[in-house]
């Protein structure tokens, strides 16, 4: 997935625009976009639209963020949408592996109980959103079938620091942030599942997203989450391999499956060894999916 785009459940035709908008996959908000007052009413505004939405064999992937383990409300999230077989569950403050596994064993139960096929419905960890989720970020691996992939959260992270930005005026991240950055890239490596970029909060700024989502693809994020339909085209043009960078991982390849016992194949007079093969076979798998 290149992008994945935010919108709130109870957002209306805004939904229909966001599934229209080019997305990957399209983020049906319960959390942080909801008041209080309104859960109830978007819990069922969200499982309507999967229901709705969810049998297209031309839409992007739906997935649904529920309410934190820490806010009371997880269960009465899952129990209202489950039953609308979303694809994947964006989990909010995931501090490590005995949070996956408790969500796990929660998405479980509403499974059986919706008649779902058990672990049908995966999860993506937003694993780094807090401080105690940096020091876990490490502990995600071989707990959940279910995990496909993670991403951070510098908004939240603020809050509880108490900073007063997370950029510096020149749009980059400031130090605690460019840490808790890296922090989830090694923890998704570490977990096996691709890292998915935050979001760039300044929507209007292309020239600054087109800037940072390229860094964060040089680092090895594979995708971005987005807060505006406008974001979309540039997150995809940006994590979408060019034909050049395609046939040079093809090469790649092809120079080792004839040589398979080398160590190092040269390929127009430059050397390439197994972690180019392994980042060639990344890529193209990437394209693939």
């Amino acid at each position: 997935m290149r992008s994945l785009l935010f919108v709130p459940a109870d957002a209306g035709a805004k939904l229909d625009k966001a599934m229209a908008s080019g997305a990957d996959a399209v983020i049906i908000d319960l959390e942080d976009s909801i008041t209080s007052e309104r859960k109830a009413h978007a819990r069922a505004a969200c499982l309507d639209y999967l229901k709705a939405h969810i049998g297209r064999a031309d839409r992007p992937r739906l997935l649904v963020r529920i309410n934190g383990l820490d806010t009371g409300m997880t269960d009465a999230d899952l129990e209202a949408i489950v039953p609308g077989k979303p694809d994947i569950i964006l989990f909010p403050k995931a501090e490590g592996g005995a949070s996956l596994a408790h969500l796990d064993a929660k998405l479980t139960a509403q499974e059986a109980i919706a008649g779902v096929t058990e672990g049908a419905i995966k999860v993506l960890a937003q694993n780094v959103e807090s401080a105690m989720g940096i020091f876990l970020a490490g502990t995600f691996r071989d707990v959940s079938k279910r995990l496909i992939g993670m991403t951070w959260g510098p908004e939240d992270l603020s809050a509880e620091l108490g900073a007063e930005a997370n950029r510096d005026d020149s749009g980059q991240l400031t130090e605690p942030y460019r840490l808790a950055r890296s922090i989830c890239l090694f923890g998704a490596a570490a977990a096996r599942v691709p890292a998915i970029e935050t979001v760039y909060v300044d929507f209007r700024n292309s020239e600054g997203l087109r800037r940072d989502t390229t860094d964060s693809r040089r680092d090895g994020f594979t995708g971005r989450l987005a807060i505006h339909p406008a974001q979309v085209p540039i997150i995809n043009e940006v994590y979408t391999p060019s034909a050049e960078q395609i046939e040079r991982a093809k090469a790649v390849i092809a120079a080792f499956a004839v040589n398979p016992g080398a160590g190092a194949v040269g390929i127009d007079g430059k050397m390439f060894d197994r972690p180019h093969l392994v980042l060639a076979q990344r890529l193209l798998a990437n394209v693939k999916s």
